[in-house]
């Protein structure tokens, strides 16, 4: 089990499954928003889902529509419970304020390198840290 702090951006609680991805994201084009599954060509998480998963990613990119593309994903009951990134930018930000999903950044140590696909992640998007524990 590992605790690292990190920076709230949007407050909340969850634990679930991680799903990680080393490549930014983004939410038009790269997600399908009535599913969830990573779309984007050449991706290596392509056909995998973010629903109901703690998706970590760098940072986002793209449209601003990316976040009403996330909201999206919350009205098709296919978001995922909470995100975590190595910096949010506006359109991640924005996608997860109106959508109320945890988001979390500026963690003490390289999250890309500790989560791995399968860890148990909780996110106290309260106190500020997550926990993991690797692949429950």
């Amino acid at each position: 089990m590992k605790i690292i702090r990190g920076r709230v951006l949007v407050e909340g609680y969850a634990e679930g499954e991680a799903l990680v991805s080393k490549e930014p994201i983004s939410f038009l084009g790269d997600i399908d928003p009535k599913t969830g599954v990573i779309v984007k060509k050449d991706h290596p998480l392509r056909g995998l889902s973010i629903k109901d998963k703690i998706f970590v990613f760098p940072y986002g990119k793209g449209s601003t529509v990316g976040s009403y593309v996330i909201y999206q994903l919350v009205k098709n009951n296919a978001a995922p419970k909470a995100i975590l990134n190595v910096k949010s930018e506006p359109i991640i930000i924005i996608g997860c304020v109106i959508s109320e999903i945890p988001l979390m950044d500026s963690f003490e140590e390289d999250i890309l390198e500790i989560i791995k696909n399968g860890d148990h992640v909780v996110v106290n998007g309260r106190e500020g840290y997550i926990i993991i524990r690797k692949g429950l």
